[in-house]
């Protein structure tokens, strides 16, 4: 592994524990060259799953990418890196055990806001508000109806049951 600080080939592992997803192992490691500490992850190959992107296009599912899109809805929210984890694995974990090959992105985002509802409501409506490309203050207000409301849970893929 080489260091990100001084590019070496050199380090060692100073601790190994599950990481709190509990599909990987979080190793601290330090570089013999420079001292610096640093940590990586190390997890099962899964299968390569394809995502079905609005325009037809296919690309291979991104843990990285999601926790990024993510990252950026949970912004100034108190939620924890950990937390991030263990929702990108979720919905990698159901990603892996209900689809084959493909998924739709549609799917995937339904999968995502499922997971997120319950995280975080704020970062809810931020994803949402990308993921479903609201175009004006009206979207906002559908979206957060549900939640004022207390309506039941979405199914799996986001849809609710009319009253």
């Amino acid at each position: 592994m080489k260091c990100p600080f001084c590019k070496k080939d050199d380090d060692r592992v100073i601790d190994s524990r599950p990481a709190p997803d509990g599909v990987a192992i979080r190793r601290r490691r330090e570089c013999t060259a420079c001292g610096w500490r640093f940590t990586t992850y190390e997890r099962i190959e899964g299968t390569s799953v394809k995502v079905i992107k609005r325009d037809g296009s296919r690309e291979p599912f991104d843990r990285e990418k999601l926790k990024r899109g993510l990252e950026r809805a949970c912004w100034k929210r108190p939620i924890s890196g950990d937390q991030l984890d263990v929702l990108v694995s979720n919905v990698e974990e159901r990603l892996n055990a209900r689809f084959d090959s493909e998924i739709k992105s549609a799917v995937l985002g339904e999968m995502v806001l499922r997971e997120l509802r319950f995280l975080d409501q704020v970062a809810f409506v931020r994803f949402a508000s990308v993921y479903r490309q609201f175009q004006n203050f009206q979207d906002f207000i559908n979206e957060l109806h549900p939640l004022l409301n207390d309506d039941p849970e979405p199914d799996e893929f986001g849809a609710r049951e009319e009253p």
